[in-house]
């Protein structure tokens, strides 16, 4: 039953991922909007992938 709660690595590693893109971003909103955009958009890919992992198969 405990495996049931367990995350997945790669799941994990991949919100960090996600979570460092977001913040990148965030700070290059106030600077460089273009910039800022790459980082959004590489953030929706690793959010994407996280929610390939997570539907039902």
């Amino acid at each position: 039953m405990v495996a049931v709660f367990k995350t997945n690595p790669k799941e994990e590693k991949l919100q960090k991922k996600y979570e460092k893109l977001m913040k990148e971003f965030q700070m290059l909103l106030l600077t460089d909007r273009k910039e800022s955009d790459k980082k959004f958009a590489e953030a929706q890919e690793i959010l994407n992938k996280i929610d390939r992992l997570n539907s039902p198969k």
